[in-house]
């Protein structure tokens, strides 16, 4: 295993669990916008409709995916920057 790469592994771990904070402030902005509660609903809701459920996962996976594959991006482009190594 490259030395970049174990390196980066930490570095990895908070970069993901800043991600998910972000990703998780994301979606509630983005669930109020579209016009919905304050708070996203939860799937075991008996009075939400299959659709409300299956929309609110969709757009949540959505929002998780595209931060997540920005801040690793981005993290491993930094790094790439300062130690001139690709840790991936």
């Amino acid at each position: 295993m490259k030395a970049a790469k174990i390196v980066y592994k930490p570095v990895g771990l908070a970069l993901g669990a800043e991600g998910g904070m972000v990703a998780g402030v994301a979606f509630k902005q983005a669930w109020k916008t579209i016009g919905h509660d304050d708070d996203a609903l939860d799937a075991t809701d008996e009075n939400r409709t299959w659709q409300e459920v299956l929309s609110a996962a969709g757009l949540q996976g959505a929002i998780f995916a595209v931060v997540k594959a920005a801040v690793y991006r981005a993290g491993t482009a930094t790094t790439r920057r300062l130690t001139g190594t690709w840790p991936g």
